[in-house]
């Protein structure tokens, strides 16, 4: 879909490789610009760097530097994910690079901004979270609040919505315009996440209490320890699934289940079915509730998840030479894309100076 598009990366960490990785996923031409030695994070040939072109170099050096702006000169898009002002010292802010490149899309992911009081400060997903409003309502009531690491703050309010303002800066370009400077901030997209919750907290359904709304409190809105220490998740949020979820639990002639949604009821309710749950193993509940529309799946593992058959037949995880690892998503007419194998850092470095220099954009090689 991207084919033709050329993106150069200045390696970061976290959502900013995602990022560059899902539009390398998307068709797009993606060379990272790598430094000599692996993060300690995720180490050499992360799966993040799949479909990418590697080149490395040292972004200090007056002669790495003038290769770096020249693959800006031949690039449609930039991504960065360093600390504000850091490209800027480097002399590769969007400055300098637009007047190689006016049409640049250039793409700067941090966690709290390139401005604002807290713009130098460190931080990771969960600081995000916290600070945008995202976290507040993550975990049962009475636990302290804790995401899916990385998903929603680094992936989910980060890398997507980098991936969304550099794909809309391509199109504003291709419309005439100058390429447009993209100020991703976890801390904004995970805020901005929260627009559909705070729908349905206008419509009266969330309170500020933790336990005391549509989604965060019932007994059809968690997820249950089972026989075996596994977990089943249950949310039967229309009263159609409820009573679905009532009549394969034995519960449909019971009175203390009637009212669905009674805050008063909902911790009495949810300790009966946690003692359910807690009688029989994930397997039991998992062959109960097959095939039913009462929205109760079994918590998976991501090797699990790989097992299983809806999985399997989506072919929603790959693992090529052992490494198990997502498919590209989303699908363009049902078809489904094999994951590219990640390069070794620095192996397309001769070729990429060499078309450098083929291009007139690098006097030498």
């Amino acid at each position: 879909m991207l084919s033709g598009v050329r993106i150069v990366e200045f390696e970061g960490l976290g959502p900013a490789p995602f990022a560059a990785m899902m539009l390398a996923d998307l068709g797009a031409e993606v060379t990272c610009i790598h430094r000599h030695q692996p993060s300690s994070v995720t180490g050499p040939a992360s799966l993040l760097d799949r479909g990418k072109k590697s080149i490395t170099l040292d972004l200090k050096s007056p002669a790495d530097r003038a290769v770096a702006l020249a693959l800006v000169t031949d690039s449609d898009a930039l991504i960065e994910g360093l600390r504000p002002g850091v490209m800027e010292r480097l002399g590769l802010g969007p400055e300098p690079c637009h007047a190689v490149n006016p049409a640049l899309v250039y793409g700067r992911m941090t966690g709290w901004g390139q401005d604002g009081p807290r713009a130098q400060s460190a931080g990771h997903d969960l600081n995000y979270l916290a600070t945008s409003g995202a976290l507040w309502y993550a975990s049962d009531p009475g636990q302290p609040p804790f995401t899916p690491p990385t998903m929603l703050g680094d992936i989910g309010g980060g890398a997507l919505y980098l991936v969304a303002g550099i794909l809309a800066g391509l199109l504003a370009v291709r419309g005439g315009a100058r390429g447009p400077v993209v100020d991703a901030a976890m801390v904004d997209g995970s805020a901005h996440m929260m627009a559909l919750l705070m729908a349905i907290r206008q419509a009266g359904h969330i309170n500020t209490e933790r336990g005391q709304s549509l989604l965060d409190g019932p007994h059809w809105s968690r997820c249950y320890v089972c026989a075996d220490g596994g977990h089943v998740s249950v949310q039967c949020l229309e009263p159609q699934f409820y009573a679905a979820f009532l009549r394969l639990m034995g519960l449909d002639k019971s009175p203390a289940f009637a009212d669905q949604h009674d805050p008063t009821q909902w911790p009495r309710q949810t300790a009966q079915l946690a003692g359910l749950f807690a009688a029989e193993p994930v397997a039991h509940w998992a062959a109960l509730f097959d095939g039913s529309d009462a929205c109760v799946a079994p918590v998976l593992s991501p090797d699990a998840a790989a097992q299983d058959p809806h999985m399997q037949a989506r072919g929603v995880w790959q693992a090529p030479g052992g490494v198990l690892q997502p498919s590209p998503a989303p699908r363009f007419d049902g078809a489904r894309r094999p994951v590219a194998a990640p390069p070794e850092r620095g192996a397309d470095s001769e070729a990429i100076r060499a078309d450098l220099v083929a291009k007139g954009l690098l006097k030498e090689v």
